[in-house]
């Protein structure tokens, strides 16, 4: 696979977020390594984000659609990109000015690069946060290592849009845990690159996360690894250890939904375990 050059098209998602918008695109315009184009995808913001960014930065393809969801809205800026990898980049969020000139240079390094994500700093309520050793990223063939919880930010990615021709785009149906279900579709049958620098910042605590819903994300994860599981399109080991996440995942929520006292809930999750123990 020849990467000598990298044609990058970045594709920033984002819904009533002008103020946090700012620091997003400074990052990327302050990149050593200089993206062929930026993409914004406006969610249906009401909040002028459009004029905005319009007279702010004119170097930007601003694109509108009506509120669908942030991977509505990361699909659509996938259809629309013209190069040959894409990046993307949550408009919470912020990269370190190099992010892109490693990244193309551990691609550049690699034989089999289709996927390179980094490592991250976490900043919630603007102070730092440690990662736990529970949120430890791999590079390699990783399908079992991204079971249990989401690994890869898709804040980090850069990816070969050729990629979601084989694997297919972002799940739209999911409200969450969108980025959990692709990664998995892409681990399962590529390797991936990971560069063990902290080159994207990620800031938590504001009242829109999209991780905030109702009894939680696990319940994504388990529709994502039973959407997977009914694929066919894994292999014996990778099924086996699917399987017995998708298992530990839905007895501890069914615990969950016992104690709190969701009967109802509880009796489907029930049949789930006993249709997934077979």
């Amino acid at each position: 696979m020849d990467n000598s050059i990298l044609n990058v098209s970045v594709i920033i998602p984002t819904y009533n977020r002008k103020n946090l918008l700012k620091r997003a695109l400074h990052s990327v315009s302050s990149q050593t390594f200089v993206p062929q184009e930026i993409i914004v995808v406006d969610d249906g913001s009401s909040d002028g984000t459009k004029d905005w960014v319009l007279k702010r930065f004119p170097y930007v393809r601003y694109i509108y659609q009506d509120n669908s969801g942030v991977s509505s809205a990361r699909n659509a800026g996938i259809k629309e990109a013209k190069e040959s990898w894409i990046a993307f980049l949550d408009s919470d969020d912020e990269w370190m000015p190099d992010k892109l000139e490693k990244q193309e240079r551990a691609i550049n390094d690699s034989k089999e690069a289709w996927l390179c994500h980094t490592n991250e700093v976490w900043v919630r309520n603007s102070v730092r946060v440690n990662q736990m050793k529970k949120h430890q990223k791999y590079g390699g063939y990783v399908f079992e290592n991204c079971l249990d919880i989401c690994r890869i930010s898709p804040s980090s990615v850069l990816i070969k849009k050729e990629v979601f021709e084989m694997v297919g785009l972002f799940d739209e149906s999911l409200k969450v845990c969108e980025d959990y279900d692709l990664w998995l579709r892409i681990t399962s049958v590529l390797p991936i690159t990971f560069l063990d620098q902290p080159l994207i910042i990620k800031y938590g605590g504001h009242a829109d996360q999209l991780s905030r819903v109702d009894n939680g994300i696990e319940q994504y994860r388990i529709k994502s690894l039973e959407k997977i599981l009914r694929s066919e399109s894994l292999s014996a080991e990778q099924l086996k250890s699917a399987k017995l996440h998708l298992l530990k995942k839905l007895k501890i929520f069914s615990n969950g939904l016992e104690k709190r006292n969701k009967l109802k809930e509880l009796n489907i999750y029930k049949k789930k375990i006993e249709f997934w123990s077979k």
